[in-house]
């Protein structure tokens, strides 16, 4: 099995965009739909009301639709992403804890688990002078060494303000918010703090990758 770094990225099969997108979005679009219909679709298919409330119902419908998604991505390009393998271990650890005791508290944890868990990595590697993200995006972006450092301490810093946030919701408001909130909350902050990247990009991006840009 091979990971998305390495010294061979620009020979790698990438995935259409869309497609992409849709592996990337639709076991949390799942997650939401399920946990939203949760009572609807338990009384059309009873089996489901033996699964518990909406919650543990959208927990298990998620880990399914997260390893279909890993699945379909390997089978398409034959490696998985470092990312959302690490996000779908902890889902399907925390998830298979979540309905083992019963108990929302365990998913409602996977995300500050691993965006800390991402955020420790990435400022860890800076701290014995390793600017790990470029070995995830060296196939996307071409930085200066100064580039690289100042992103991944940004992306490091932005793991841990998720993983925060993500504890102030779930503590303080309904499950069901948080999971709204983990949809379409989540995505357009990541959104725009990957946008406002952009000109840190551009300043480091390497002259023979700037094309006419400059």
């Amino acid at each position: 099995m091979e990971f998305e770094h390495g010294p061979n990225a620009a020979d790698r099969k990438e995935l259409a965009p869309l497609l992409k997108l849709v592996l990337e979005l639709g076991p949390l679009v799942l997650f939401f739909f399920a946990n939203a219909r949760g009572e609807a679709l338990a009384e059309r298919f009873p089996v489901l009301a033996s699964v518990g409330d909406p919650i543990f119902l959208a927990t298990a419908v998620f880990m399914v639709a997260i390893s279909v998604s890993l699945i379909v991505s390997y089978a398409l390009t034959r490696r998985l992403p470092v990312m959302p393998v690490v996000s779908g271990v902890v889902v399907l650890v925390f998830g298979a804890l979540t309905l083992w005791l019963h108990d929302e508290l365990f998913i409602k944890l996977k995300p500050t688990i691993v965006n800390v868990l991402f955020g420790a990595v990435l400022l860890g590697g800076l701290a014995f002078g390793k600017s790990l993200l470029g070995y995830v995006f060296d196939s996307v972006f071409r930085l200066d060494d100064e580039g690289w450092r100042k992103l991944t301490f940004r992306w490091g810093v932005f793991f841990f303000f998720l993983a925060l946030v993500n504890e102030v919701v779930w503590r303080s408001f309904s499950t069901d918010f948080w999971v709204s909130f983990k949809v379409f909350g989540v995505m357009p902050i990541t959104i725009a703090f990957t946008l406002s990247q952009l000109p840190l990009i551009q300043r480091h991006t390497l002259d023979g990758d700037k094309g006419s840009a400059d």
